[in-house]
């Protein structure tokens, strides 16, 4: 063998030599009893439940249990094809002192459907064996779910109406930041976003809002919020068609009876609430062609609740042939719209009194009665002078 292999081959096995002395020197029983000690003490996902596409973070605590032993960790990583990271792993070297708890942070973008996935946590010591580690995270689709609780039976032009509804969380996580758009043509809304705020998984959470329809259309909910840091949202539609509510008020007269104080005329009553929500502002009126008149030109009945009733007597004037009189219920619901209903009062059993005049028709007679008794007066008196 020629010198010059023979020196080169000298060197390379010094070198391996070298290289191996030092491996050993690092991997000692020491430093592989200190990695034993070493474990995973908890595993966090942000949010907890993921949608599929959602990105979130991953934060896996490592733990060092010796008392007086550190471990050198020189690379960290995280995931697999269903919960996929999108950060760079760890490949600085990190210590890990007695009783030391070290988090390792990944940012994951959740790629799978419906299920459970267990990632893989690997922890590389420098000079010991590898730590590895399965945790379990659900990738959940259901969205957050709203429910009408309370809605009118039909809507009215221009009137407004409140519908109340149930917001869920069926997830089994918590969501942030929900608030409630409420949109659609030809609606006014008194508030068109209503925020929420934060929603525990499993809870539920009522909602109202109103709004004033002017045309047939469709109201659109839209539920938005926060999964983590990731925008979601959910809809539903309300048809919105005219028609009558059949709960709403309905104030009837009724025990009227009517009388007469000279040309006054009296009429009492009942109100009756035969509707299934509450009539506010309740008042009563004689309209036209009667002419309102003190001391009852108008009778305050005030709120009647369903089934309830009030008692009310208003007072007018109505010149002959006037048999008939409209008597006008007016009333407001909870959202403060104004109805109004009429009823035919009969007043022609009471009559019309006529108010007493003075009658001037015998005084001619009267008069042609005294210029008669004072002329025969006058011969009378005249005949006698002329027999003296």
């Amino acid at each position: 063998m020629k010198p010059r292999r023979i020196i080169i081959i000298t060197c390379l096995l010094l070198a391996a030599c070298s290289i191996f002395g030092a491996a050993s020197a690092f991997e000692t029983s020491e430093s592989i009893a200190a990695a034993s000690k070493v474990y995973v003490s908890g595993v966090t996902f942000e949010p907890a439940a993921f949608f599929t596409g959602d990105i979130g973070t991953a934060t896996v605590s490592v733990t060092n249990s010796n008392d007086a032993l550190s471990s050198v960790v020189n690379h960290a990583s995280f995931g697999d094809q269903d919960i996929r990271v999108i950060s760079r792993p760890y490949d600085s070297t990190t210590h890990l002192g007695p009783h030391q708890t070290v988090p390792f942070a990944f940012s994951v973008r959740a790629t799978g459907g419906d299920g459970i996935y267990s990632p893989d946590f690997s922890l590389s010591f420098r000079d010991a064996n590898s730590l590895s580690y399965r945790s379990l995270v659900e990738i959940d689709n259901r969205p957050l779910e709203m429910t009408i609780t309370d809605m009118p039976d039909a809507f009215a032009e221009g009137k407004k109406k409140t519908v109340y509804i149930m917001v869920s969380n069926p997830r089994k996580n918590d969501v942030r930041n929900l608030y409630l758009d409420v949109s659609g043509d030809g609606i006014t809304t008194t508030s068109s976003r209503i925020f929420i705020g934060d929603l525990a998984h499993g809870a539920s959470v009522p909602v109202n809002f109103s709004f004033t329809p002017y045309m047939e259309t469709t109201a659109v909910l839209t539920l938005n919020y926060d999964n983590g840091k990731n925008p979601h949202t959910a809809t539903k539609s309300i048809p919105v068609l005219f028609g009558t509510d059949k709960k709403m008020a309905n104030p009837v007269m009724n025990n009227i009876e009517v009388k007469s104080d000279g040309a006054v005329i009296h009429v009492t009553g009942d109100v009756n609430n035969a509707g299934l929500e509450i009539a506010k502002s309740v008042t009563v009126s004689a309209l036209s062609p009667a002419v309102p008149q003190d001391p009852h030109k108008m009778a305050v009945v005030g709120a009647l609740k369903p089934d309830d009733f009030g008692s009310f007597e208003v007072t007018f004037m109505a010149d002959p042939p006037i048999t008939t009189v409209p008597i006008g219920i007016s009333y407001k619901d909870a959202e403060g719209n104004l109805y109004s209903a009429t009823q035919d009062v009969r007043i022609s059993s009471v009559g019309h009194t006529v108010p007493k005049t003075r009658d001037t028709s015998v005084l001619p007679t009267i008069a042609g009665i005294l210029v008669l008794v004072a002329f025969i007066g006058g011969v009378f008196l005249y005949a006698r002078k002329s027999r003296k």
